[in-house]
């Protein structure tokens, strides 16, 4: 199943070669490698953000640490930002080594991911368009960018809103979700499309909850910048 999230109106024609941002979940990594790959392999520049949030939450409970969420986003204490480097560090090593001799594994603090800084939610920041020439120079040069979500400061930030706005500030052509979860709900059964409109409804409801939050407001961001996006499992074409 998939959903496109976009304005509506006619479909915009994406280019012979595109630019495409993939985010993949820490729980879903090891399965997508083929269709990363396969998009590679069409002569697309691909850049990769995972995220970690299994692994992280399962460290901070092994060390006693707090594990917190608001609206989908982890609140961090200095602790937990030493938990949350740790294990992107160790999942973006597997998933560099999974995809093969292309990809390039990048702290997003080091690589020059911006953010503001959201301090109600201690060492976190909200991404802003981002289009850093360490990311852009690995494109052209046909390499895979693999991305961990940290900012400047150090800061956390979600994977997601991460994605898109790597999305937005390189120009991607498309936003690819791929989750453990088929796509968003309405009414008990995933939709296959949802409007900008009925997206910002659908938050504004607040009846969603959990991950797909963070990925529905990242997914109308992209959007509204006129990123062809989609949350699910299935490349959307």
């Amino acid at each position: 199943m998939r959903m496109i999230v976009r304005e509506r109106g006619p479909s915009r024609k994406l280019p012979a070669m595109a630019r495409i941002v993939v985010k993949c979940g820490g729980a879903v990594y090891r399965e997508v490698v083929d269709e990363i790959a396969a998009l590679a392999a069409a002569g697309d520049q691909v850049c990769v953000v995972h995220g970690a949030g299994l692994q992280i939450s399962e460290e901070m409970t092994r060390r006693g640490l707090p594990v917190e969420f608001v609206r989908g986003r982890r609140v961090t204490s200095p602790e937990a930002l030493e938990v949350v480097r740790e294990a992107f560090a160790e999942v973006n090593a597997a998933l560099c080594l999974a995809i093969g001799g292309r990809a390039v594994g990048l702290m997003g603090d080091e690589a020059g991911l911006e953010a503001e800084h959201v301090p109600e939610l201690g060492l976190v920041g909200d991404p802003l368009p981002t289009a850093p020439d360490a990311l852009v120079r690995l494109l052209e040069m046909g390499r895979i960018p693999v991305v961990a979500p940290l900012a400047r400061g150090p800061l956390n930030v979600n994977g997601d809103e991460a994605a898109a706005a790597l999305a937005i500030g390189l120009g991607a052509d498309r936003l690819l979700f791929f989750t453990d979860v088929p796509g968003v709900y309405v009414d008990g059964s995933v939709a296959a499309e949802l409007g900008v409109g009925d997206a910002e409804q659908l938050l504004a409801a607040g009846g969603l909850e959990g991950g797909i939050v963070p990925k529905l407001q990242a997914a109308v961001r992209a959007a509204r910048a006129g990123v062809a996006t989609s949350i699910g499992a299935t490349r959307v074409g």
